[in-house]
């Protein structure tokens, strides 16, 4: 029975045709016919056909049916209980170390897999644990009780629900790789080509380049050392602040390394210092403007101190102070990245056991040197499209949040779909 009304507590061995392991044969390193799952197949929690297997041959009874559910019963603790779902029909036999979940006709196999992925703490705390690994056998799991709809079709709506914002996640997921590949690409060509003064993209066939240290750039433009066009280099305090630590609000933003991210801040964990501590720690002080390179660590990552910050602190980091006339200082931030992520800054990495940046190899690091409007509007182009980029990871978020509150509203029962089954406008 069920405190809800309409609803009924089932166990989960009621519910299923078919639970079992995968196939266990050898496996080959070249693509056959036949695509097998393996463990990292549903790493993200849905089927991933580029982390598939292959075996020579297989039985049929291995295929995959669309509806079927991959479960990760064997793993580190985080991954057990991740469960994916196969959307669609397609040619994937299961493969080992994950089991198959097949469903009977007279559930939504939509809602059971939503209610199930609900289910994963419980999983977690279900399953033997070892020092490194973790398991969950097919009894515990087929004891699981699941309160759920009787009627199908409310089960079905609920599904429809969660499946519609979900397939929101994933067209945001897929906006933003998208502008991460038109990102890449658009700093490969203005970092190394630049702007003509009709703000046009330059290049080799229409315009005049040269031989330099950098490699082939525009004749416009110089090679300089940092050194030569900064006013200072220096290392952020290095010593003990945490007694200087404050959860005041007039406390000092006191930035580390976990706050730098490529051509951003992150504050979501920010410290705070006293005002005495950073009124004495003066070469260290950060104005809008300043650029931050973390020294160790993510070794190499930049960013700008924005406007929103008039004054903070910092933490075992290079801060950088330019000469704002010659230098816009978020046109070497994103030079910065684009090296670190070409790997043309590795030669500044120095140490045995843990890399680092000495600020004196740093001061030698030669830039591209174009004018300073060119240098704004690359640099303006860039952050355009951070802002684009940055709103739409804000509304994946939104999305994720929502599908999170609606799971804990239409698993539960706390919210009833039933009005939309009536055709009434709102649920619950």
């Amino acid at each position: 029975m069920s405190a809800i009304s309409g609803w009924k507590t089932r166990s989960f061995s009621d519910l299923l045709k078919l639970i079992r392991n995968g196939y266990a044969g050898q496996q080959v390193a070249d693509a056959t016919d036949f695509p097998v799952s393996r463990i990292e197949t549903i790493a993200d929690a849905r089927i991933d056909f580029q982390k598939v297997g292959y075996v020579r041959s297989i039985p049929s009874s291995y295929l995959l049916h669309e509806g079927d559910m991959l479960f990760s019963n064997i793993n580190s603790v985080k991954h057990i209980g991740k469960i994916a779902q196969v959307k669609r029909e397609t040619r994937l036999y299961h493969g080992m170390n994950l089991l198959v979940m097949r469903l009977i006709d007279e559930v939504d196999k939509d809602f059971i897999f939503y209610k199930l992925n609900s289910k994963k703490t419980w999983f977690e705390q279900m399953s033997a644990q070892a020092v490194n690994q973790a398991s969950i056998n097919q009894v515990t799991i087929k004891g699981l009780e699941l309160e759920i709809p009787i009627s199908k079709p409310e089960q079905t709506k609920i599904a429809e629900i969660l499946s519609t914002v979900d397939r929101a996640i994933e067209q945001t997921e897929a906006l933003i790789a998208k502008q991460q590949r038109l990102k890449t690409g658009l700093m490969q060509d203005l970092l190394t080509r630049g702007i003509d003064e009709h703000g046009n993209l330059r290049s080799e066939k229409t315009h005049q380049f040269k031989d330099s240290p950098l490699g082939r750039i525009p004749v416009e433009w110089e090679v300089k050392p940092m050194g030569q066009v900064s006013t200072l280099i220096t290392n952020g305090f290095v010593g003990v602040a945490t007694p200087y630590y404050t959860e005041s609000s007039d406390g000092v933003p006191y930035l580390y390394g976990n706050n730098i991210r490529c051509n951003r801040m992150d504050m979501r964990k920010l410290t705070r210092i006293t005002r005495q501590f950073h009124e004495r720690q003066q070469k260290s002080q950060l104005k809008p403007g300043d650029m931050l390179t973390v020294q160790s660590g993510h070794i190499g990552t930049t960013a700008v101190v924005p406007d929103d910050l008039p004054e903070s602190n910092c933490h075992a980091l290079i801060l950088t102070k330019f000469k704002k006339d010659l230098l816009d200082p978020n046109f070497v931030s994103f030079y910065c990245n684009f090296c670190l992520e070409t790997g043309t800054m590795g030669h500044l990495f120095v140490g045995s056991t843990i890399k680092h940046i000495n600020t004196s190899d740093f001061a030698k690091f030669s830039i591209p040197f174009p004018s300073k409007d060119e240098q704004s509007e690359i640099a303006k182009r860039l952050l355009d499209l951070n802002l684009s980029i940055d709103g739409s990871a804000q509304g994946l978020s939104k999305l994720r949040s929502l599908k999170t509150a609606l799971m804990q509203d239409l698993l539960t029962g706390r919210k009833r779909v039933t009005a939309l089954l009536d055709g009434k406008e709102d649920a619950g």
